[in-house]
């Protein structure tokens, strides 16, 4: 079976291209940061056309994107805008003269009307649903992470506990999210593929750990492991609330885990991105 993942070397894309390639599949890589011919961006780009004409799948996750602290920085510019419009107008371009099965990863986010990002993501839906494709909803998905420009609050954390020795927050930490191990979203990811029939543009396929973590406790979480190699970190909260999500809190469908159920546990999953990152330090 022939899939293309678009973002191919972003935080979800490269898990899973290693995890699809381990499969059995044939795999095919498509990122602006393989090369130019790579870029979404590019009308008409008829590296794209062919790659989505010769698959049988397509995972469409490729979008100009970070964590909050990202975010808070660059979605209201013009260039994330005019970025992200551009790679859906033209991928889906295509999508649509191909006529095929493909998923567009959005975000729990995409209904929070106040954030260009959700704006965005609710426009790659719409998209989405005109060609019968479908749309998961990633919850914090985290993992390794190589662009820290770009990293979310647990790479970000522990490069700050290496480079730093404090995790000067944000916010006052008590916004709560559901973070979710990579390795477990793409074991959701080929379920989704494997049993496309079963589903339908407008259901509700929610990836997440279905459990709630407050920023702070993440912050402990991270705290310990570094005591544990007998390094001392301070936690430094803001004094501000969420201002990404603005405290708004969505509740998770839970129809995917009628096929898919998360595996990893926040501690193990950290444990696993730690150990990486402290072997680079």
């Amino acid at each position: 079976m022939k899939v293309v993942i678009l973002g191919s070397s972003g935080q979800v894309g490269a898990y899973l291209s290693e995890y699809l390639v381990k499969k059995g599949y044939e795999v095919t890589n498509f990122d602006i940061l393989n090369n130019e011919k790579e870029d979404l961006r590019t009308i008409p780009n008829d590296y794209l056309g062919r790659c989505i004409e010769e698959s049988d799948f397509i995972y469409f996750l490729a979008f100009d994107v970070g964590g909050s602290r990202y975010l808070k920085k660059y979605q209201h510019t013009f260039e994330f805008i005019n970025n992200n419009s551009r790679l859906m107008v033209n991928t889906f371009d295509y999508l649509s003269k191909y006529k095929k099965r493909f998923v567009f990863a959005s975000s729990q986010m995409s209904n929070m009307s106040f954030s260009p990002y959700g704006v965005l993501k609710n426009v790659g839906e719409l998209y989405t649903k005109s060609l019968s494709g479908l749309i998961v909803k990633f919850w914090n998905v985290y993992g390794i992470e190589k662009d820290m420009e770009k990293a979310h609050v647990i790479t970000d954390f522990i490069r700050k506990g290496f480079e730093e020795r404090e995790f000067r927050m944000l916010t006052n930490g008590l916004e709560e999210r559901e973070f979710l191990y990579a390795e477990d979203c793409c074991e959701a990811l080929e379920k989704i593929m494997c049993n496309y029939d079963e589903f339908i543009s407008s259901d509700d396929l929610h990836i997440t750990s279905f459990k709630s973590t407050t920023i702070l406790e993440i912050a402990s979480i991270i705290e310990s492991l570094f005591r544990k190699e007998g390094l001392s970190v301070n936690i430094k909260p803001g004094v501000e609330q969420d201002q990404v999500q603005r405290s708004t809190k969505n509740r998770p469908n839970q129809y995917i885990t009628k096929w898919w159920s998360p595996r990893t546990s926040i501690h193990e999953g950290i444990r696993y991105v730690f150990d990486y990152m402290k072997s680079n330090y």
